[in-house]
């Protein structure tokens, strides 16, 4: 059986051979950004340029995703002036899958050229000041999913055993993202992640839990794509979409509907905020 290094450039071997324009011609034209699109926000990869997209059926190692509003297919293409490759969707420990293979795909980003991984996500707000539609940097995340991206046996030739998690929200990039949404008069928060297993939402009293730990959103991915990512070297900007207050603080029933709306009615300004941050991280020298 080949390990994850094999599997990774059997991934990275399909994607290039499926997918046609710079990206598959060599390292320095390689995507210098990978995206990870959570629910409702997959559109901002139809707006790439020059775009090719391969479904996730297709790339070996990769599951396919089943949640509503997560497309499962990887796109290829130029955005803002930068060679990117996004996930259109993204899969879940609660669909049945280990920690590491939810965040293979994160990996096969980093290994085809991205410097830099963009992580977004619809998540529920512990934060009772933040109404839905709140857009939140994250600086730092908790997690609870009871299963490692890391767990197992380790390759050198990836990444070192036990890789430091102080910075996984890279700190000059997040000066860069605040910067760039404040010159843009764009809202935005930011605060600490919690991921949690699901697929229920969580009690009101694990919200209160949470909130005393000091968690202002929640969600049940993102931690072990940011794990990987840094594991690998690369640098990782996270951004939650509040999309409902979570249990208990407002008293309504919560559902994914709700989710995929409120993801849909601040897609303007989502699609604004990124393209905004790739060109600054252009400027800034960020992706040479």
């Amino acid at each position: 059986m080949s390990g994850l290094f094999d599997e990774l450039q059997t991934a990275v071997a399909a994607v290039r051979a499926r997918v046609a324009g710079p990206s598959s011609r060599g390292v320095a034209d390689a995507p210098k950004v990978g995206l990870i699109l959570g629910s409702g926000l997959g559109s901002y990869a139809d707006g790439m340029h020059d775009a090719s997209s391969i479904d996730y059926a297709d790339i070996p190692g990769f599951a396919a995703s089943h949640v509503p509003g997560h497309r499962g297919r990887l796109v290829v293409g130029e955005r803002a002036g930068v060679q990117c490759v996004a996930m259109q969707g993204r899969i879940h420990m609660y669909e049945g899958h280990s920690a590491a293979q939810v965040a293979f795909p994160a990996r096969v980003l980093v290994a085809l050229g991205a410097k830099v991984l963009i992580v977004t996500n619809a998540a529920g707000g512990l934060n009772p000041r933040w109404t839905p539609g709140t857009l939140m940097l994250i600086r730092d995340h908790i997690d609870m999913l009871r299963d490692h991206a890391l767990r197992g046996p380790n390759d050198d030739r990836i990444g070192p055993r036990f890789p430091d998690m102080t910075r996984a929200y890279a700190p000059e990039l997040r000066a860069i993202v605040k910067e760039t949404a404040a010159a843009a008069q764009i809202p935005l928060e930011e605060g600490v992640y919690v991921a949690m297993p699901g697929p229920t939402y969580e009690t009101p009293a694990e919200v209160k839990m949470l909130q005393t730990l000091g968690a202002d959103a929640t969600g049940m991915s993102t931690v072990p794509e940011v794990v990987v990512a840094r594991h690998m070297g690369a640098r990782v900007i996270g951004i939650s979409c509040i999309t409902n207050q979570a249990a208990g603080i407002s008293g309504q029933t919560l559902s994914h509907d709700e989710v995929t709306q409120t993801a849909a009615r601040v897609r303007s300004t989502f699609v604004a905020l990124i393209d905004r941050i790739l060109a600054a991280l252009v400027a800034r020298g960020e992706l040479t």
